[in-house]
Formats: C-alpha cells, sequence, structure tokens
C-alpha cells in the first residue's frame, strides 16, 4: 500500500529504487543444551567460514572506495577469526558445557571483551574491545541465519533506509549503487547529510519513522529537493518522479556549463564561491565544480579515520596534496575540530553532561599542546606549498585566539631556524559560530586577518537548538533576523578593520540565504562542492543592489524566520 512521508530535505536529487534496511537485525537467542557436540561445533566453524568470507568482501570494497589503511580494520577482525585462543574457547565451551554455539560466543566475546576494557591505561587495547563486539555480531548473525546489514556489500541500485546514519556508514555509500538515503532522525546539517551532499546521493533526514513505514526491497521513492518521500508509489507517482529526475538532470548540465565561470552578480560583482572538503579524496568534485577557493578543510577527518594519532608527517602529507592540487587559490585549513559528536577512540575525552558545549576544539588544542604544535608544525611544513590560511574553530574569547597565534609563531620560528621553508604569508583567523564572537566582531577584527561564520553552530546556539534534535528541528532558522543581524554585525566588523569575512556553514549555499549574504556584502561563500555551480547560476540573476535593499528589510522590518524566506521568494521571482 502506498505511504507518503515528509523529511527534512537534506542534499538535491530525486530517486526510485528498492529499499535497504541498515538496521541491525534481532541477534537474541535461546541458551539450549547440546547432544552432538560435534555438529554444534562443526555449525559454529561454518559461521567463522561465512564470516571470513564478509570480511573479505567488505575488505575489498574499502580498499577500492576508501584505501588500503581505511580497509585494514577489517584485517583485523579476519585476525580475530583466525586466532584459535578465541574461536578454541569457544569450541571447548561448546564440548565442556555442551552448550549451543550462540550461547559459547556470547560467554567467551562477554569475557574477551572484558578483559580489553579494564585495560584503561592501553588504549589501543581498549579499542580491541569494539572488534570483539563487530566480529561476534557478524558471527552471530550466521549462527541465527539473519543478514547482518552493511552499506559496503550493496551491489545493486537501493534506496539505503536506516535510523540514522554514521559517518562511516555514508563514507561506505557507493552512489553507483545507492540512489539514496532516507532517516528517521538528523537534519541538513548533521554529518551525514553534509557527507551525501559531497557524494551526490539524495537524502531526506528527520522522517521519525521511515524504519517503520518499510521493508526491504519494497519499492521507495525519494525527492531530496523537497523532502518528500512514497513508499511503494503508484505508477503515476513513479513516472512523476522519473521526470522530475530527468528535468534536473537537465538543469545540473545547464549549471556544468559554468564550471570555468567567475561568481558574477548582474551588476558585476565578483564574490568568491569555494567548497567544503573533509579529506584530499574530495578534491576532485572541487575542481569538477570549479571552486575559486577550498573555504573549509575539516581536518578532524585525518584524526578520526586513523586508529591512533596522525604523525606530523601523515598530516604534512595530506595537506600539501590539497595545498597543491589548488595551487595559487586559498585554501583555509581548521585546526581539528574533535568533541561534541565526533570522538576519537584513541583519545577518551571526559564525559560530559553537555558535550557540544564543553571540552572541544581549540579547548582541547590549547590544553593538550602537544597534539596543537604536532599539527601546526605540518601546516607550516606544507605552507610553502600553496595559499594556506588557518582558522581555528570555537573560540570564543580573544585571548583565545592570542594565545593560539602565540602557539603557531613559536612552532613557525623553531621551523625557520632549523632551515625549513614556511610560507611568510599564512592569514590566520577563526570560525565565528559562539555567539559571544559574532558580538565581539569589532574587537577581534583587530587581531584576526579574517573571519569564516559557522552557521551550523552558530544557529543552535543562539537558538538554544541541538541541531542534531528532530524535536526542536524547527528552531533550526538560518533567516531569523537575530541570527541575520550576527551575521551582518560580523560583516560590518571585519570590513571596518580592512579584512575579509566568508561563510562556510551550511547557510552559504542555501538559494534563500545567498541574497540576503549579497546583500549584507559577505566576501566569501564556502559550501558543498556540488552546490557551487548552483550558487554561481543564482548569483548571476541577482544584483546587490537590490538584495542589499532585501537584507535592509530582513534585518530591521521582519520578526521571523518564514517572514524572511517569503520575503526573498518575492524579491528573486
Amino acid at each position: 500500500m502506498t505511504k507518503e512521508l515528509k523529511g527534512i530535505a537534506a542534499s538535491d536529487g530525486i530517486a526510485v529504487a528498492k529499499a535497504y534496511m541498515l538496521v541491525q537485525p534481532d541477534l537474541s537467542f535461546t541458551k539450549k543444551t547440546i547432544d552432538d557436540t560435534d555438529a554444534e561445533v562443526s555449525r559454529f566453524q561454518k559461521a567463522v567460514e561465512a564470516s571470513n568470507a564478509d570480511l573479505k568482501l567488505i575488505r575489498d570494497k574499502a580498499a577500492q572506495s576508501l584505501g588500503e589503511e581505511e580497509a585494514q580494520v577489517f584485517d583485523a577482525h579476519m585476525m580475530i577469526l583466525a586466532d584459535p585462543e578465541f574461536t578454541g574457547a569457544i569450541e571447548s565451551s561448546i564440548k565442556n558445557d555442551s552448550v549451543n554455539a550462540e550461547q559459547a560466543l556470547s560467554d567467551v566475546s562477554g569475557n574477551f571483551i572484558s578483559t580489553f576494557e579494564a585495560m584503561t591505561d592501553n588504549a589501543y587495547m581498549q579499542e580491541r574491545a569494539g572488534d570483539i563486539r563487530d566480529v561476534t555480531s557478524r558471527l552471530m548473525s550466521h549462527l541465527l541465519g539473519v543478514q547482518l546489514p552493511n552499506p559496503a556489500l550493496i551491489n545493486e541500485e537501493v534506496v539505503v533506509v536506516a535510523h540514522d546514519l554514521t559517518p562511516s556508514d555514508t563514507a561506505q555509500l557507493d552512489k553507483k549503487y545507492v540512489k539514496a538515503f532516507v532517516t528517521d532522525i538528523g537534519g541538513r546539517t548533521a554529518h551525514s547529510a553534509i557527507m551525501a551532499r559531497s557524494l551526490e546521493i539524495p537524502a531526506v533526514v528527520g522522517t521519525d519513522d521511515i524504519t517503520k513505514s518499510v521493508k526491504q526491497d519494497q519499492e521507495i521513492a525519494v525527492d531530496g529537493l523537497t523532502g518528500q518521500v512514497v513508499v511503494e508509489p503508484t505508477s503515476e507517482q513513479t513516472a512523476s518522479f522519473k521526470k522530475e529526475a530527468d528535468d534536473y538532470a537537465k538543469q545540473k548540465e545547464e549549471w556544468a556549463k559554468l564550471k570555468s565561470s567567475a561568481s558574477i552578480t548582474a551588476d558585476g560583482k565578483h564574490f568568491d564561491v569555494a567548497a567544503n572538503i573533509g579529506t584530499p579524496k574530495d578534491l576532485q568534485a572541487v575542481l569538477d565544480n570549479g571552486a575559486e577557493a577550498i573555504g573549509l578543510y575539516r581536518t578532524e577527518f585525518l584524526y578520526m579515520d586513523s586508529s591512533e594519532l596522525p604523525t606530523e608527517d601523515d598530516q604534512f602529507d595530506a595537506y600539501k596534496k590539497v595545498l597543491e592540487t589548488m595551487g595559487d587559490k586559498p585554501v583555509v585549513v581548521r585546526t581539528m575540530d574533535i568533541g561534541g559528536d565526533k570522538h576519537l577512540p584513541y583519545m577518551p575525552l571526559p564525559e560530559e553532561m553537555n558535550p557540544f558545549l564543553g571540552y572541544r576544539a581549540i579547548r582541547i588544542s590549547l590544553d593538550r599542546q602537544e597534539i596543537f604544535r604536532t599539527q601546526l608544525r605540518a601546516l607550516l611544513r606544507a605552507s610553502a606549498f600553496g595559499n594556506l590560511r588557518i582558522m581555528f574553530p570555537m573560540v570564543a574569547t580573544v585571548q583565545e585566539f592570542q594565545a593560539a597565534k602565540k602557539i603557531f609563531l613559536e612552532e613557525k620560528d623553531k621551523l625557520v631556524k632549523a632551515g625549513t621553508k614556511v610560507s611568510d604569508d599564512i592569514q590566520l583567523g577563526i570560525m565565528i559560530e559562539i555567539p559571544a564572537a559574532a558580538v565581539l566582531a569589532d574587537q577581534f577584527a583587530k587581531y584576526v586577518d579574517f573571519f569564516s561564520i559557522g552557521t551550523n553552530d552558530l544557529i543552535q546556539y543562539t537558538m538554544a537548538a541541538d541541531r542534531g534534535n528532530e524535536h526542536v528541528s524547527y528552531l533550526y532558522q538560518p533567516y531569523n533576523p537575530s541570527i541575520l543581524r550576527l551575521v551582518k554585525h560580523t560583516i560590518d566588523a571585519a570590513h571596518k578593520e580592512g579584512k575579509w569575512v566568508g561563510m562556510c556553514g551550511e547557510a552559504a549555499g542555501d538559494p534563500i540565504m545567498v541574497p540576503l549574504l549579497l546583500g549584507m556584502g559577505l566576501d566569501e561563500y564556502s559550501m558543498s562542492a556540488t552546490s557551487i555551480l548552483k550558487v554561481r547560476s543564482q548569483m548571476k540573476k541577482l544584483s546587490t543592489a537590490d538584495m542589499a535593499k532585501v537584507a535592509e528589510k530582513a534585518l530591521n522590518d521582519s520578526i521571523s524566520n518564514d517572514d524572511n524566506k517569503k520575503l526573498v521568494e518575492e524579491a528573486t521571482k
């Protein structure tokens, strides 16, 4: 039966395909007494063989799509399956205790996990507990005869349906087969949504109950432009979705003609339209979409994609590749933004009631300076290969910026004295994402070289609404006059001191926000690479003089997000 749902449009595009349920199956079991223990051991050994076959396939796919280093985690899983201490203990439990393989697996793996988790002084060994859990789930799924979903194993056209998608889940999605994804929870600024835009996979998030509304292999239609999802669409609906998809493909062909063009408005004003990236692997999309700069390089993925702190040379290689690829175009690198919802298994952080407002980003960097200094040295060494700008995240006070700059200058001085070639023209800036920094932008502007406004966090902190909480997602209001006033104050403060200001939050590529930002005089617009040509096309049709009048109304005459949305829609018809 046809069922229609509405969610949040998180990544442009339209798709119709059968559902792939990326939800964990029920792995519960009943303890049984076994008479024929040899047969039970044989059943367990078959589960080991099947799990090994899974892991080899997943490992090969991961190596192709993510690289050899990323695939090594699956080598570790196969080593566990080959470890006689682990599998031998399970077989012994089956024989000695006369229990079914499920019970023996649960007992033995539980002991291993407890042992590893108790090694509090060894983060590497603690991490092995997670590997044992993963392997145990895979073995249990084969013993119980249920499918354990894995996005890396998808080999036909599907729409992935999940409660939520982790960044690692999203990174494994092969756009050749995954035509879209839909989730119960999340918003446009969730990391999975941001990655979906980078991968050009249509996405609708925050549907509340898509996982309860669709079953494996049911046909599902997804409109990432409007947030509409239809389970088991009628033939007429399917035809309509496919026509929309064709129209959107033609529109993209038109935008593609602007790849080599500058971003110029109808009245001849030039603005920089830049790309946000997470790893050097994102560079191809940056080049394909004609970005004029990289406005945000999220370096935390270097840390999140590693089993230990990346070395100075590891980081240097990554930064150098990005800078060399971009040539003389600016590259804004954000220093490590760990904390909040971004954790490192090898660097335990204190448990906090509200981690988004806690120990994260520049606060960790200033506290754990050995990590910060390593990153800054790698950046300084790489600066000789391109046009580097460094940005510090989550800065709340001028003193934090000054402390970070002092460490930067100390490391620069050491490298220069050691004879290492370093650029002498590295701009230092901050993300404006804390309201306190936005309010004090006139003072910050005297010390920094630039601002980049991070609207994702600025909005959630200003509105006191967690951006990942679907119950308050209505408060994610980029056009609210309170947000616009903070943005305008930041732009004016920067320009008064002769500094430039960009925006690297999702609002920079929002078709309603772009006219307002043009009217307020924002210099640089940084977004998912796949939004660049769409925004460049939009800018060509807009006059900054006209948009300045619209922005003035939005800032002073409006009282709501919706009022300003209607205002822009009317003015840009």
